[in-house]
């Protein structure tokens, strides 16, 4: 009998509109639920904390109203780490679950440079990871920054889960989620929005790529979706058809295994969770049958992904290559302070 039986658990949920304190109380709220009944793993939809920024498929990108958006969600954003996450991070470890977060990251006193991130907080209450997007999708581009490679992991938790996540479209990117692969994954949050652009229904989209996705992983899928608020609602559409579609844009949360099974959901349009009970070692056999990651179904000396950091630094001093007292050093420059030269920065110690 397997000892690695364990509940998955999506959560379907709105934010609190653009709201920081309210969407990382209901965040606690539903991590608390969660531990009530019994998850190891809890996946949570894309820019959960404080809103995925779904206002430019409604509004022009450079109109008062998209500009007053933005502002409020880098007003409204999270640092990492930062008290926000700590809290949230204290109620993992009280629950005693796993947590995948979705939030919007804003990096300190750089208020407009924004992340699409997930951080992954353990059973214990540590933050043992935090993948950015890699690409902004749409919209996501005017106010989230591109990210680099280094949250490409994959987190072990309790009873055999090896926990990984991507947001919206990197779910379907084959060279992310190969890596992922390779890493060892097999329980995985997909991390989805309420919608993608207006009119066409995102839960077809999220079915057709999730049981892929599970059966190329040979992993189980956790698909945390967005809902619509009253917030949304009344904030979001531009015209009345625009917020009878949006209204019905609920709905659809499922968790998937390693055969491209659906074992749970889709969810019901509403909030709450949707808990499924798993056993991790049902990844074994399908994993006989193509381990793509592995080499019993690949052929790395033909095929393989050379993963890059991807995260260059926005300015770099330059050090002298020579030992030579360069001529400009003769001029009277006060060496405690880096001088430029035209192309060259001379730093202090660079040179004897």
């Amino acid at each position: 009998m397997s000892t690695h039986t364990i509940r998955l658990a999506a959560v379907q949920a709105s934010s609190v509109f653009l709201d920081r304190a309210g969407s990382v109380e209901k965040a606690i709220r539903l991590i608390r639920e969660a531990g009530e009944r019994g998850v190891s793993v809890l996946g949570f939809p894309e820019g959960f904390i404080p809103e995925h920024p779904l206002w430019y498929h409604y509004y022009a990108a450079s109109s008062a109203r998209a500009y007053s958006f933005a502002k409020r969600l880098s007003e409204n954003a999270i640092e990492v780490p930062g008290p926000e996450i700590r809290a949230i991070a204290d109620a993992a470890r009280e629950a005693g679950v796993f947590v995948v977060m979705g939030c919007c990251e804003r990096i300190p006193r750089r208020p407009g440079t924004l992340y699409n991130t997930l951080v992954f907080i353990d059973e214990h209450g540590r933050i043992v990871g935090r993948h950015r997007k890699l690409v902004p999708t749409l919209g996501e581009q005017l106010v989230h920054t591109p990210a680099d490679t280094l949250g490409l992991e994959v987190h072990p938790s309790a009873g055999g889960a090896m926990v990984s996540g991507l947001m919206c479209g990197e779910n379907s990117n084959p060279l992310a989620t190969f890596t992922l692969n390779a890493e060892g994954t097999n329980v995985h949050v997909a991390s989805w929005p309420t919608h993608f652009d207006v009119f066409r229904d995102m839960r077809e989209t999220i079915h057709m790529v999730s049981r892929s996705l599970a059966y190329q992983l040979k992993a189980f899928v956790i698909n945390a979706i967005g809902t619509v608020s009253d917030e949304m609602l009344a904030e979001l559409p531009v015209d009345d058809e625009q917020r009878e579609w949006l209204a019905a844009q609920s709905g659809g949360a499922t968790i998937v295994g390693p055969r491209g099974q659906v074992v749970a959901g889709p969810m019901e349009p509403g909030e709450g969770l949707l808990v499924a009970e798993v056993d991790v070692d049902d990844v074994i056999v399908p994993k006989f049958v193509h381990d793509f990651g592995g080499r019993h179904y690949n052929r790395f000396d033909l095929l393989r992904v050379e993963l890059g950091s991807g995260e260059p630094e926005p300015f770099r001093r330059a050090r002298v290559a020579t030992r030579e007292r360069p001529a400009e050093l003769d001029r009277g420059y006060d060496l405690g302070e880096l001088q430029p030269f035209g192309d060259l920065a001379i730093e202090p110690g660079a040179v004897d």
